[in-house]
């Protein structure tokens, strides 16, 4: 039975009183009603009527959600294995191509984001003032500290630069697959540098980091193309360069929005109707030949294109590239070469992108200074790691685990664990008996390569049998 405000009646047990009183239940110990009797003797199946009244008063038990905040992950063990992967082959790629770490604060200043992206980018990030009034956010991207950071030393750096970092970003967004409002993005960055070298290198370093990780060289292509070149044959086509800013961001908007939406903000920038036509037929454009037919003849932007498919045939990766027009990326301060990776199906968002921003050190306060830089995020490239990587997870183990039978094989298992740590090997030593059964089960479930299970018989032989666990082969050990 239940009263029209959602209570039911009291229960009186040989423990004490139940009481339900708007979704809420209390419990009083029958010590409380002996140490208390005047106050409860007279309980009615509406007793706290006075707390009914003024619902603020009772303390009600709020359900505690232990999922993340929406948007957000936590990395479990065996999440991290593929993590680690990821995180392993850029640290690998970065410092195969000489590049040097550099790190910062996860919390930057809104007015650097603003001065960098617009007053808008305070509605796609997570922004907050401190104690004393300080209007701060939590880095959406790694670009603009990295232009702070350079600003700040310019006097003292020694160009160019070469420098790399793995950074926790937020973007308070809407979510899609492959986008999250948090994640972690490898950055690659050469500040100083103007010739075509500067994004041979950065393009192919992404080439080694992805074989690092393992995926086939089949089941990705990075698209080229040059904002330069776009903004050529746009002037060629009658747009003057004032609308071409708008422009770059509409066209980027191709394939989440539809042509007609385009269309109409394309209109919104009093774009003539023959205008827009010529500019989509700009987006059919397959080669960079058919691409150097609709500019000048010695278009710089046609030269800088070929130049750097003859560099990616020296590097070995020209067959991971393909000349692509639509390629824009929307942020407003790339100046050149831009760039995107994709799987080969097209199942997934952007793997990675990036492209040169001559042009952004002065709009903080720095000096002119030429730069290329890319941004590698890690929700996309596990999606298509699981996606193309059909191997086992044995794949991924290595070190030994090891375990004994009784307390008294406690301290060779310790000595054994500690002469093979020293060896540079990784141990995962159990910390208390096991039967063999429970020990080779958690063995099985466990990341390491090996096996060694101590018993009586091996401590009495010095000996002991070191199995792998994947192919079941066992050696045999010396015991110290």
């Amino acid at each position: 039975m239940v009263d029209s405000l959602g209570q039911k009646p009291t229960k009186h047990t040989s423990s004490g009183v139940t009481i339900h009183i708007l979704h809420t239940t209390f419990n009083i110990p029958q010590s409380n009603l002996s140490a208390h009797p005047a106050a409860f003797n007279s309980l009615t199946p509406n007793p706290f009527s006075s707390l009914i009244s003024n619902p603020q008063k009772i303390m009600s038990k709020k359900t505690i959600s232990f999922a993340p905040p929406r948007g957000m992950r936590d990395f479990y063990p065996e999440d991290m294995r593929l993590r680690n992967r990821v995180f392993e082959a850029w640290h690998i790629a970065s410092a195969s191509y000489g590049f040097q770490p550099y790190d910062a604060c996860v919390v930057e200043s809104l007015e650097l984001l603003q001065r960098k992206s617009g007053e808008e980018v305070s509605e796609q990030i997570y922004h907050f003032e401190d104690k004393s009034g300080r209007k701060l956010a939590l880095r959406p991207e790694m670009t603009p500290t990295l232009a702070r950071m350079i600003v700040a030393r310019q006097g003292r750096l020694t160009f160019p630069i070469k420098w790399y970092t793995t950074a926790q970003c937020f973007r308070y967004e809407r979510m899609t697959r492959g986008r999250k409002r948090e994640h972690y993005q490898w950055n690659m960055d050469i500040i100083g540098e103007k010739s075509i070298s500067a994004e041979i290198e950065v393009i192919a370093a992404t080439v080694l980091a992805l074989k690092k990780m393992g995926l086939p060289e089949d089941a990705y292509y990075i698209h080229i193309n040059n904002r330069a070149l776009l903004a050529e044959m746009l002037e060629a086509s009658g747009i003057p360069a004032e609308h071409h800013a708008a422009v770059f961001l509409a066209l980027d908007k191709r394939g989440k929005i539809s042509d007609d939406e385009i269309k109409a903000l394309l209109e919104k920038e009093n774009l003539s109707a023959e205008a827009i036509s010529k500019t989509f037929e700009l987006l059919a454009v397959e080669t960079i030949d058919q691409a150097a037919e609709l500019t000048t003849a010695e278009s710089p932007a046609i030269k800088t294109l070929r130049e750097l498919f003859q560099l990616a045939e020296i590097y070995g990766i020209k067959e991971r590239l393909l000349f692509d027009i639509s390629i824009i990326r929307g942020l407003a301060y790339y100046t050149g070469i831009v760039f995107e990776a994709f799987d080969a199906k097209r199942q997934f968002r952007a793997i990675f992108g990036g492209g040169r921003y001559d042009s952004l050190l002065t709009t903080i306060g720095g000096a002119p200074t030429p730069a290329v830089g890319l941004g590698f995020g890690d929700v996309v490239i596990m999606e298509v790691l699981k996606e193309y990587i059909s191997e086992s997870p044995d794949a991924d183990r290595k070190g030994v685990i090891i375990g004994y039978m009784f307390p008294e094989q406690r301290e060779a298992a310790m000595l054994l664990a500690n002469s093979i740590r020293s060896n540079g090997e990784y141990v995962n030593l159990m910390l208390k008996k096991l039967k063999p059964k429970q020990f080779f089960a958690r063995a099985g479930d466990s990341t390491a390569a090996d096996a060694i299970f101590l018993g009586p018989d091996d401590i009495k032989k010095g000996i002991a049998n070191r199995k792998n666990l994947t192919t079941r082969e066992q050696i045999e050990i010396t015991l110290a």
